[in-house]
């Protein structure tokens, strides 16, 4: 059995060839059809985000060691991904990333985890893999045909092992996006958020951003102000929790300092629109109460001059810079023990996979030496029907029985003495209690 992945990413592919094979729900329906209708596999996964396209098969019927066979379906299989998005098999090969079997499951852990991601360790990924996950699962039963076994313990494993380095390792403790780290100043200078003032400047997808990271922490007294009241209003309906936001205009703008106790802005002015007067005249309402004020405007939407007053902390985006740097750093480290880690998970995986592959050897050899006794029986029973001697009958079939049971464990003895497999022939001496009757009877 294979499994194989093919994808194309943010480090293979431009963003123009990246939409092209973006997988829609009713792209990825007909994938699905056209997989089972060609069997290509009996198992799979489509992954599609805006950073990268993945599909993961798994084929039980295409053994790795054919390699002929194997290159065959590999290439059917790259042939079908160009064909279901129309593209040049060319064009697509130049960015296209093909994994199997081990090096694909440690590739889907590595994913998983956020080690393969554009901002290392992030951990929207998981659940975008779980998604597709579930999609493919819910797509099988649906149309009656169950996600094989191998398979589903894949992704269960993969998942406890996404757990297992976010638990275990720093990878996801250090903020590394621009809206993270303003919201990461703001905890660490308040002892709490749920109860502050924050006015939010700006609608684009950086203040939806932060906006989504103090939402989830627990923030209820949240206000943005945008020069156009329409797209703030937008803004807001996309958020969660939104009946406690306050939507002001930039005529309003002092007002919403008047009260704020954190003030985040982000937007495309050319021109400076809280002055140090502003601020000022906000702190004397205040009464100097602490004021954090995060600026990750380019050019600056804050006069920089606000760090001379009383109770006020000023960040630019070049300060939060910095701390990103530093923060990568650490998860960089972090993604070494997260490494050691999915090497040794996907190693586990793999053996058991292989050993899997024999779960049916037993039933089958039981089934096999049961079809053998009732063929032998039913020929003593018409023997003995037509008169024949029963202890010759009987002894016939007790040669014949014996011969054919141990037909094949001796043909499997003898391969494994030419292939020289020892443990092999250790398992089997002591199954069969040989050893034990050596030292029994040791002048046998």
């Amino acid at each position: 059995m294979t499994i194989l992945v093919l994808g194309i990413n943010h480090k293979t592919a431009s963003v123009a060839l990246r939409e092209k094979v973006a997988f829609s729900p009713e792209k990825r329906d007909l994938a699905f059809q056209q997989i089972a209708q060609s069997e290509l596999a009996q198992s799979e996964v489509i992954l599609s985000t805006c950073n990268r396209t993945e599909i993961y098969l798994h084929n039980k019927h295409i053994s790795p060691e054919a390699d002929q066979e194997n290159q065959r379906w590999l290439e059917q299989c790259i042939q079908w991904f160009a064909d279901v998005h129309q593209l040049d098999v060319d064009e697509l090969r130049n960015c296209l990333y093909i994994k199997q079997n081990q090096s694909a499951v440690n590739h889907l852990m590595r994913v998983s985890c956020g080690l393969d991601s554009l901002v290392l360790g992030e951990p929207q990924i998981l659940g975008q893999v779980k998604q597709a996950y579930q999609y493919s699962e819910d797509y099988c039963q649906a149309q009656h045909m169950p996600m094989s076994s191998e398979f589903s313990r894949l992704f269960q494993k993969t998942f406890s092992v996404a757990k297992r380095v976010r638990t275990e390792t720093n990878i996801g403790n250090s903020a590394v996006s621009v809206a993270y780290a303003a919201c990461s100043l703001a905890r660490q200078i308040f002892e709490g958020l749920k109860d502050l003032n924050i006015l939010l400047v700006g609608a684009g997808e950086t203040i939806e951003l932060v906006a989504r990271h103090l939402l989830r922490h627990g923030v209820k007294k949240l206000m943005i102000s945008n020069r156009t009241l329409a797209r703030a209003e937008l803004l807001v309906e996309k958020l969660e929790h939104n009946k406690y936001i306050q939507v002001l205009s930039l005529q309003q703008l002092q007002d919403g300092l008047n009260q704020a106790d954190i003030v985040i802005s982000s937007t495309g002015s050319p021109i400076v629109l809280i002055t140090a007067e502003m601020v000022k005249q906000a702190q004397q309402k205040r009464r100097n109460a602490p004021m954090l004020i995060v600026d990750i405007a380019v050019p600056r939407d804050v006069d920089e001059r606000v760090e001379k007053l009383d109770g006020v902390y000023h960040y630019t985006v070049d300060d939060l810079h910095s701390i990103i740097q530093r923060n990568l750093s650490e998860r960089e480290k972090a993604s070494k023990e997260a490494e050691t880690i999915i090497d040794a998970e996907a190693s586990d995986f793999f053996e058991w996979m292989k050993v899997h592959q024999f779960s049916n050897l037993i039933r089958t050899y039981r089934e096999s030496a049961e079809q053998i006794r009732q063929d032998l029986l039913e020929k003593a029973v018409q023997a003995i029907g037509q008169n024949e001697d029963p202890e010759t009958v009987l002894q016939e079939l007790s040669y014949k029985l014996m011969n054919k049971l141990i037909h094949s464990p001796t043909q499997a003895m003898q391969t494994m003495m030419k292939q020289g497999s020892i443990q092999g022939l250790r398992s089997f001496s002591s199954a069969l209690g040989i050893a034990d009757k050596k030292e029994r009877n040791p002048q046998k």
